[in-house]
């Protein structure tokens, strides 16, 4: 019998928790603060509100990643908990998320990029031609090893997380309080605002759950996946908390609101124009990047759900250097098609378009993980200690609680859009729960998982 041990594993905490930052960490930052723009300080509150939430989350996932440390992350509980039908809804409906969000994350490239070669901007073969190429580079290297995507997602995120720091850092000092007030410029009630905010806030955090997908590739999963949960998750809040609050004191909330590059633009005040250029360079960066661990992810999640017989099994064929061909190639094809599908819109109306039920597909898994944990924490004895007992069920109330207020703020297009795309995947688990021909879930699973461990590349 073949035992995977930490030679086998290319993910340690570093690794692990730099996952968890770059993919929480990327474009959404640099994009958002315009769109909060409008509601002025409440948009602080809506990233607060959204830290807490993601917080508790990343607790949930923590737990349930120590008591579970499989392949597939939030896949792997929902099935434990609730069966293979939810976790078939929950493996589509992650996976559809992954590779949808995966093309906006491409088209934000190119946006950032513009910056240095204007024609992207109006040319659509360029554009395209460039969101292609990022997206097959990155499909290549995850392809190549685990252990190359680990090595580039580190590099990757210092170098985006560093001029953060900066900014916020002397940004702190140039913070005009006045810009504070009115608190809530748009006119809209309160818990309207505050609710809009926090839905918009989530989909930067969207990725906390990076470092529990790939647990096979990780090193003493059940200490390390839950740190690199916690330690990414809080690490992400409070850059997106402070450079929010440096970026609402430098530029006025009617400037912030209307601009296509807050960050540039406050670089560009707080240091001179030769700043903007640099910032323009990390968001690139920072979407290159949060690609990179995304195409790492899409793979990974298929995979799961193939090993137990809910998907194709071609998804969970793995390469001589332990990595699911098939799964990253279907995905990156399928954001290729989507990239073709908006060839003719502007970058802002492409990015608007795909994000737009991404957000949804990506809470099912949430609120399936959530509601996994309560019933952990109800029908599993061993599976927390009765003196935490109390706070476990607290934070798990909160972080369902939380999933269930975005889902309600996310609005009816973007519910409709998801649910479209989760009824689409009904058929593939009709024919792979009862296809005759179709593997045994146990036969299938012990033969991916034993190559698994012995082909991932070993990190020594």
């Amino acid at each position: 019998m073949t035992t995977t041990t930490s030679q086998h594993r290319e993910f340690g905490l570093w690794r692990s928790t730099s996952l968890v930052v770059g993919n929480i960490v990327g474009s959404g930052i640099f994009l958002l603060p315009a769109s909060l723009g409008i509601y002025g300080a409440v948009g602080l509150f809506g990233w607060m509100v959204t830290s807490v939430g993601s917080i508790c989350l990343a607790l949930i996932f923590a737990r349930l990643s120590a008591h579970f440390p499989k392949i597939g992350g939030p896949y792997a509980y929902s099935k434990e908990a609730f069966g293979d039908f939810v976790g078939f809804q929950m493996a589509w409906s992650y996976w559809v998320g992954t590779w949808a969000s995966n093309a906006a994350i491409a088209t934000a490239f190119v946006s950032y990029m513009s910056v240095f070669w204007p024609s992207l901007a109006t040319n659509a073969t360029h554009a395209f031609a460039l969101a292609f190429c990022s997206v097959w580079f990155f499909t290549g290297l995850n392809i190549w090893s685990v252990k190359s995507t680990g090595i580039a997602q580190v590099v990757i995120v210092v170098l985006k997380i560093v001029p953060l720091i900066v900014i916020g850092l002397f940004g702190s000092f140039y913070v005009n309080f006045a810009h504070f007030s009115p608190v809530n410029p748009s006119g809209l009630p309160w818990f309207t605002a505050l609710s809009s905010a926090a839905a918009l806030t989530l989909y930067a955090f969207l990725g906390l759950e990076s470092a529990t997908v790939p647990a096979e590739s990780v090193v003493d999963p059940k200490i390390t996946i839950p740190r690199a949960t916690v330690i990414g998750t809080v690490l992400s809040a409070v850059i997106y908390v402070w450079t929010t609050i440096v970026l609402l004191g430098v530029l006025p909330p009617q400037q912030l609101a209307k601009s296509a590059a807050p960050f540039a633009e406050a670089a560009g005040l707080l240091f001179g124009p030769w700043a903007s250029s640099g910032v323009a360079i990390c968001a690139a960066i920072a979407a290159f990047g949060t690609l990179n661990g995304w195409i790492l992810i899409q793979g990974q999640m298929p995979l799961a759900a193939a090993q137990d017989g809910l998907f194709p099994k071609a998804f969970a064929k793995l390469s001589k250097r332990g990595t699911p061909v098939f799964g990253l190639l279907a995905s990156s094809i399928l954001m290729t098609g989507m990239l073709i599908l908006n060839y003719q819109a502007s970058l802002v109306e492409q990015f608007t378009a795909i994000v737009t039920f991404t957000t949804f597909s990506m809470l099912i898994p949430y609120l399936y993980s959530a509601m996994a944990d309560l019933v952990f924490l109800v029908t599993k004895a061993d599976y927390v200690s009765k003196a935490h007992l109390a706070r476990s069920v607290i934070v798990a109330t909160i972080g369902l609680a939380y999933t269930v207020l975005i889902v309600i703020g996310c609005g009816q297009k973007a519910v409709f859009l998801g649910m479209l795309c989760m009824f689409a995947g009904f058929p593939i688990y009709i024919f792979m729960r009862y296809s005759p021909s179709s593997c045994s879930s146990s036969r299938l699973n012990e033969s991916a998982k034993l190559r698994s461990a012995t082909h991932i590349d070993s990190l020594e």
